[in-house]
């Protein structure tokens, strides 16, 4: 059950950072792909800046979608270089 749940939240985390940053995108596997990689980014730097935004489901998709908005904001520099 816990992998639907992280599958779920990294979906909605990639939508959610998708429409924050607006453009082109990548699609839905990559947003998939890109809302669970950044629930790791934003609970690593969550914990390094001290910050605790909550638990529960909500929590987790604020979380993720922080990292997802990052790691798009990173992977759309690489894409332009």
């Amino acid at each position: 059950m816990g992998l639907i749940v992280w599958l779920i939240v990294g979906a909605i985390a990639g939508w959610l950072a998708g429409v924050v940053m607006k453009g082109g995108g990548f699609g839905v596997l990559v947003d998939i792909i890109v809302g669970i990689v950044g629930g790791f980014i934003g609970g690593w730097l969550a914990g390094v800046l001290g910050i605790h935004i909550g638990s529960g489901i909500i929590g987790s998709i604020i979380t993720a979608t922080a990292g997802a908005i990052i790691l798009l904001f990173i992977l759309r520099l690489i894409k332009r270089a």
